[in-house]
C-alpha cells in the first residue's frame, strides 16, 4: 500500500507576501504604462482623423477625375451643406460633386454628395481654407492647410497639406518650415 503524503511544505498555493510581490510589480508596471497608453490614445485619434482626410482629398481628386467636374471637401456641421468657416473642420466635412463650381461651393439640389465625416472630439482642426475644391484632370485644385491639434499642443500638431495639383500630404511643420500653432482652445 502506498504511503500518503502528509508533508504541509507540499500543499500547493500562494503566500502573501508572493501575492504582494505580484500586486507591487503590477502597480509599478501600471504607473509607467498609464502615462504613455494616453499619448497612444491620443496619437490613433489624431492618424485615424488625418488618414480620414487624406481618403477624402483622394476620393474627391478620383470623383473630379471620373465625372469631369469639380469635386470639393468643405467644413460641414450638418454633413449636408458647407459651413463656408475656416474654423469649423472639427465639426466634420462632406466631400461632394459639384457640376455648376459655384464659389463659394454650395451643395445643391442634385448634386451628389458623395462622402461626409462627423464631428471631431478631444481635438480641434483649424485652416486656412473652408473648402478645398479639385478640379478634372488638367487644371489646378484649390491649395491650404489644416492643423490638426489636441490638449497635448503644438510639439503634436500635424499639418493636412493640400498641392495645387490636389495631392495630400501630412507634415509635422507649416509652411516654410515654422512650427505648427495650436488656438489656445485646443489645449
Amino acid at each position: 500500500m502506498p504511503a500518503c503524503n502528509t508533508d504541509i511544505r507540499s500543499a500547493s498555493g500562494t503566500t502573501l507576501l508572493e501575492l504582494v510581490i505580484v500586486l507591487a510589480i503590477v502597480a509599478v508596471i501600471m504607473t509607467t504604462a498609464i502615462p504613455y497608453l494616453g499619448d497612444l490614445m491620443a496619437d490613433q485619434h489624431r492618424t485615424s482623423v488625418l488618414n480620414g482626410l487624406v481618403r477624402a482629398a483622394h476620393l474627391a481628386r478620383s470623383e473630379a477625375i471620373k465625372r469631369g467636374h469639380d469635386a470639393v471637401i468643405c467644413a460641414s456641421a450638418d454633413g449636408k451643406a458647407c459651413s463656408g468657416d475656416a474654423e469649423g473642420w472639427q465639426q466634420g466635412w462632406i466631400v461632394f460633386v459639384n457640376p455648376d463650381a459655384d464659389q463659394p461651393p454650395v451643395v445643391d439640389p442634385g448634386e451628389a454628395l458623395v462622402h461626409h465625416s462627423s464631428e471631431l472630439h478631444r481635438a480641434s482642426l483649424h485652416g486656412n481654407r473652408s473648402a478645398f475644391v479639385f478640379r478634372p484632370f488638367g487644371k489646378r485644385a484649390t491649395n491650404g492647410t489644416l492643423v490638426y491639434c489636441d490638449s497635448r499642443g503644438e510639439r503634436h500638431a500635424r499639418a493636412f497639406v493640400i498641392s495645387y495639383t490636389g495631392r495630400p500630404r501630412l507634415s509635422p511643420e507649416g509652411p516654410g518650415g515654422r512650427a505648427l500653432a495650436c488656438p489656445q482652445a485646443a489645449r
